[in-house]
């Protein structure tokens, strides 16, 4: 009998990550580098910026191609970890 994967998660795939912070020259560069630490395949291609309403904050979306529940969940710690991030959906 199968062991239940009690992730929702299929892998490989694509999955998107919506990183938000204060709106700086280095804001997406700096998240575009911890990324590729994580996803090597990862480019400035597979990111979609927008920023806040009134210029305060960007949101940067960024899609990895996710390998493991581990590779995942390192990269969101050091996502949150990082002093240039507020948010990390």
């Amino acid at each position: 009998m199968p062991v239940p994967n009690d992730s929702l998660i299929e892998y490989p795939s694509d999955f998107p990550i919506k990183v938000m912070g204060m709106m700086q020259e280095t804001f997406a560069q700096t998240i575009a580098d911890l990324v590729v630490l994580h996803d090597p395949t990862f480019h400035s291609g597979k990111m979609e910026m927008r920023p806040s309403a009134k210029g305060n904050y960007l949101s940067l979306t960024v899609t990895v191609r996710a390998i493991s529940r581990e590779q995942l969940d390192d990269l969101y710690r050091a996502l949150s970890s990082h002093p240039m991030v507020k948010v990390v959906l």
